[in-house]
Formats: C-alpha cells, sequence, structure tokens
C-alpha cells in the first residue's frame, strides 16, 4: 500500500501557518473561515500559541516542529507523524496511547487511534 503524498495545500490558512503567521490564523478561525489542514506538511514550523481546538491534522507531518504547550485533546491526529517534534506540555487526544505518541516521536510512524 503506498502512502498518500503529504499535501501542499492551497488553503491560505495553511499559507499563514508557513508563514509563522499564528496570531493571524488564530483570528480568521475564531471568525469561523473554513480550514482543511489534512496531509499537510508542518515540518519544522513554530506552532506555539496555535488554536487547535476541533481541526482535522489526519496524516499531517510535523517532523522536528515546536508543538510544545499545544493542547491537541479535540485535534485529529490519525496518521499524523511527529517525529523529533518538540512536545513539552503538549496535552494529546486520549485516544493516543504513550506507546503510540513514543513511537512517532522517536521513529516518525504515523499514529493511530485505538491500537
Amino acid at each position: 500500500m503506498a502512502l498518500k503524498p503529504v499535501n501542499s495545500s492551497s488553503d491560505p490558512l495553511y499559507k499563514l501557518l508557513r508563514e509563522g503567521r499564528i496570531k493571524d490564523f488564530n483570528d480568521r478561525k475564531k471568525l469561523g473561515e473554513k480550514i482543511d489542514l489534512r496531509d499537510c506538511d508542518f515540518r519544522g514550523l513554530d506552532l506555539r500559541g496555535l488554536d487547535v481546538a476541533g481541526l482535522d491534522l489526519n496524516g499531517c507531518y510535523f517532523r522536528q516542529a515546536d508543538l510544545r504547550g499545544l493542547d491537541l485533546s479535540e485535534t485529529r491526529l490519525e496518521g499524523a507523524s511527529i517525529n523529533g517534534a518538540k512536545i513539552s506540555g503538549t496535552l494529546f487526544p486520549k485516544e493516543l496511547t504513550p506507546e503510540e505518541i513514543t513511537l512517532s516521536l522517536l521513529h516518525g510512524t504515523r499514529m493511530r487511534y485505538g491500537v
């Protein structure tokens, strides 16, 4: 089975994140703007302060991203990879086991729910 390619989304809110404009993203999210971030590439980005509540980040690639302090408990992360990411103080969805998170952090595996 072939892996799905990482999305090079043309979503304007994704572009804001690529440019490090977290506050602008949060403001537009708060206004209810539609967001499609599934399968996006966030490698190496500093995402601290990002309002991730309710986002679908399934299949996203977070290699060496800075996720410190994010509350991901209401975020969909199935199939996402966090290899080498900074995760101090990050709250993950309860459906993800500590083992699943550790495997992804250390080996880049894609996280699976309910395993």
